[in-house]
């Protein structure tokens, strides 16, 4: 049995999925003594990797059937600072998928404290890796996402989702 094929084997990952607990490296901090912001991006990143995986469209994918994800628009807000040692745990709220796209929305929270310090949403993309362009999703991996939305849909939505960056209201 292939990689790919034995996810599809593997139970749907939890509603909301959750990461594993993650922990602020030295090279992350910057000047000013907090994490810096690209870092933030890396585990928003790492964090959905994990998820990935459990959709079927990690790397075994990428090397049997050509088709990745790339990143088309990222919108994070940085709430709180995270310092050096800090543990930290990314939830994960699958919004939305058609045929190409997902949109997600990810929030960093404090491992062992719970308090929320950055969100991320995202607009994700599927790409034929032969062709360097937008495919559909093949049907097996459509529904198992499709499933994983529907699942999703029933939680409550957190505060932050369509925010856009603009200046406050005079």
């Amino acid at each position: 049995m292939t990689t790919v094929a034995a996810a599809k084997e593997l139970p749907l990952p939890p509603a909301p999925f959750v990461s594993s607990v993650m922990r602020i490296e030295p090279q992350w901090i910057d000047y000013n003594g907090h994490l810096n912001m690209a870092y933030y991006n890396v585990m928003f990143d790492r964090a959905i990797d994990e998820l990935w995986l459990k959709l079927g469209i990690g790397p075994a994918y990428m090397k049997e059937r050509h088709g990745s994800t790339f990143t088309a628009e990222c919108h994070v807000r940085y709430l709180r600072e995270i310092n050096l040692g800090d543990p930290v745990q990314i939830s994960i709220l699958l919004l939305g998928a058609d045929e190409k796209r997902l949109h997600t929305f990810e929030e960093l929270r404090h491992a062992s404290e719970g308090w929320l310090s950055a969100t991320s949403e995202n607009m994700t993309i599927h790409i034929d890796m032969n062709a360097r362009k937008t495919a559909p999703f093949p049907p097996d991996i459509r529904a198992r996402i499709q499933a994983v939305v529907d699942a999703h849909a029933a939680l409550p939505r957190p505060e932050g989702i369509g925010r856009k960056v603009a200046m406050p209201p005079k």
